[in-house]
């Protein structure tokens, strides 16, 4: 069993993990959650880790490892999600657009979604 320090960390900076795996009752989707933090353009690195973190996901989808752990999900369609604290830069969101257009090929929605925070100021 994995010990809760031993947990690998999860965010966009990590491609490792899948941060997180819910269903939309409404649209029926399976939705594949990235979790990102930071401010977008905080890190030089923030795009190339989004990219890395993309393509796991579509490894773990396309390869059959979502339908293999989870079979109740087999027939599902799938949206990649990657909620942030806020919207992208206008000057990144032809980088977001290829993601979703490369997606839209393998039948796979991408979102971006705006947390809003939840603590006290």
């Amino acid at each position: 069993m994995e010990r809760a320090d031993e947990r690998e960390e999860r965010g966009v900076h990590n491609p490792r993990v899948v941060d997180l795996i819910t269903e939309d009752d409404a649209t029926g989707e399976v939705v594949l959650v990235m979790l990102e933090q930071r401010p977008w353009g905080s890190q030089p690195e923030q795009l190339r880790q989004l990219e890395a973190k993309f393509n796991s996901y579509l490894g773990y989808v396309l390869e059959g490892h979502l339908s293999a752990q989870y079979p109740q999900y087999a027939d599902k369609p799938v949206r990649f999600q990657i909620d942030c604290a806020s919207n992208p830069r206008p000057e990144d969101r032809p980088f977001f657009t290829a993601m979703s257009n490369f997606a839209a090929v393998e039948h796979i929605r991408m979102v971006v979604a705006v947390m809003q925070p939840t603590g006290p100021p």
